[in-house]
């Protein structure tokens, strides 16, 4: 006999009503109880294999989170599964049985972040444990419908740990030869800067190669909202954000975390990504004699950065003037890395902090991948040995 889909039904209500967790054995003696013996073993592997791949992990997905070179897998819908290798989106030949199966994946999903996904809460942001490759997070973001007017829409990202060390980057091309003297001098004097670009193009990457760069006797807190830096650094104390569970309970946020690690005798403070308020914390870390912190943000280019910064600090009520007031004291410089058009991704820039008589802060532009070091480039070797003394 085929193994119908009613049974299957069955079979899930079973393991949903039992505690155990959904072992290839918990599964098989399902299928047994609930066919009463009459299932063949070709039917009944046949059963084993789908349920295994309905109810353990990603699903169907599994397999494309188990590919080192996949970076993003984005669904929509039964028909449409999309994955992001670093060279652009490419639809793949996965396909679900139906809207039903997919918003049942990623109901599993949401219970596996600790998180509710349900009419009443159309969405869920959270991070997954136990899916793909071991040692990678994996960040959840779906939505269903009818807020998602073509089908439940989950979008699976792969955190890899950045632990590339700064001779490799430099070997790759990522940080070019003749930034090196800059980016070890920005370093040493214990200037405090900001690594921006876009989603995948590296900031952390290079932020982790200049942790390891720093110098070994430094205490350094790195404070993430989820578990990326890696660095090769022999004092490192990394904190992580934590989520509310289903209950709505359990918060710890950046910006709390933030504030324990002035506490905890750092001597430089590393924010993996401000996104929010907690740019305001930074900002007051960095006012406070801990020179040389550092962390990244969201922005296209250098020049964005002001503007970027005075919009999250109105998250945390901080007035205009009083945001590039903090700014130019607690920043000195701006890297900005990017994904050039073959895929590789890089520093691209550098800018040096500079306040006008109008009391806003501006990104001036020391050097680009694409025309060198300007002349503004002075005002940085200034800095820099002037720091260094």
């Amino acid at each position: 006999m085929t193994v119908h889909d009613d049974l299957l039904d069955r079979v899930r209500d079973r393991l949903a009503a039992d505690a155990a967790d959904p072992t290839p054995d918990v599964i098989a003696a399902a299928i047994r109880a609930e066919s009463r013996g009459m299932l063949g073993d070709t039917d009944l592997l046949a059963a084993l294999r789908f349920l295994q791949t309905e109810l353990i992990g990603a699903g169907r997905l599994e397999q494309l989170l188990g590919d080192p070179d996949v970076a993003d897998i984005l669904v929509v819908g039964p028909d449409n599964v999309w994955i992001d290798r670093g060279a652009g989106l490419q639809r793949t030949d996965i396909r679900f049985d139906g809207e039903h199966a997919v918003r049942r994946l990623a109901g599993r999903l949401a219970l596996n972040a600790g998180k509710r996904l349900d009419d009443a809460q159309p969405w869920v942001d959270g991070q997954l444990v136990g899916v793909g490759r071991r040692g990678h997070t994996v960040r959840l973001h779906a939505v269903i419908p009818p807020v998602a007017h073509d089908g439940t829409c989950i979008s699976l990202r792969v955190l890899r740990t950045a632990t590339r060390n700064f001779d490799e980057l430099v070997a790759l091309g990522a940080i070019p030869d003749d930034t090196v003297p800059v980016l070890r001098g920005i370093l040493a004097a214990r200037l405090a800067f900001l690594i921006v670009g876009g989603t995948g193009s590296g900031k952390t990457t290079l932020l982790g190669s200049l942790i390891g760069a720093m110098a070994h006797t430094e205490r350094i807190l790195c404070v993430e909202d989820a578990l990326e830096l890696d660095p090769p650094h022999p004092h490192i104390v990394r904190l992580v954000a934590r989520t509310a569970n289903v209950e709505g309970a359990g918060d710890v946020p950046v910006r709390a975390l933030v504030r324990q690690a002035l506490r905890m005798r750092p001597d430089r403070i590393v924010v993996g990504e401000v996104r929010g308020a907690e740019v305001i914390d930074l900002l007051t870390a960095l006012n406070t004699g801990h020179d040389g912190c550092a962390g990244t943000l969201h922005a296209n280019s250098t020049a964005e950065v002001p503007a970027r910064m005075e919009a999250l600090a109105a998250l945390g009520g901080m007035a205009r003037a009083a945001l590039h007031s903090q700014l130019a004291a607690a920043v000195q410089v701006v890297l900005g890395v990017a994904r050039t058009p073959g895929g590789n991704r890089g520093l691209t820039e550098i800018g040096v902090v500079s306040r006008g008589d109008d009391g806003l802060v501006r990104i001036r532009q020391v050097w680009t991948r694409r025309s060198g070091f300007a002349e503004s480039a002075a005002q940085l070797d200034e800095l820099i040995r002037t720091r260094s003394r």
